[in-house]
Order: C-alpha cells, then sequence, then structure tokens
C-alpha cells in the first residue's frame, strides 16, 4: 500500500494518480478512470476531477493509496 500525505485540501484524482507514478501522464490517468479501473472507497469512480481527501483510500489495479 502507497501512503500519500497530503498537503492540502483535497487532490484530483487523475493528478494522485501522476504524483504517485502508478500512471505515467494526465492522458493514462484519464483513461484509467474513463475506464473504469480506478475505485475510491471501494466504489468505481468515473470523475477524472473527484477530490480525493484525507482518509480516501485509492485502488487502481494491484496498488492501494491511502490518504494521508
Amino acid at each position: 500500500m502507497i501512503q500519500f500525505k497530503l498537503e492540502g485540501e483535497f487532490i484530483p484524482l487523475i493528478q494522485l494518480l501522476k504524483a504517485t507514478g502508478l500512471v505515467g501522464t494526465g492522458g493514462d490517468a484519464q483513461a484509467a478512470v474513463t475506464d473504469g479501473l480506478v475505485k475510491c472507497n471501494g466504489e468505481v469512480e468515473f470523475r477524472k476531477r473527484y477530490k480525493v481527501r484525507i482518509g480516501d483510500v485509492i485502488t487502481f489495479e494491484q496498488d492501494k493509496i491511502e490518504v494521508i
């Protein structure tokens, strides 16, 4: 599990995927979200600009990101 320390109130979902290195580009992140490959707190998330906040757990493929 990856722990990501949030520096502000929130981070957009596609930026989080890039910041953690799970995708190479913003386009890759957008495609992953559009294709339904990303879950937020166990639910498939299709909103690219979803505001990820402290306490959220994001799942992408086999990787989990815990936002702290």
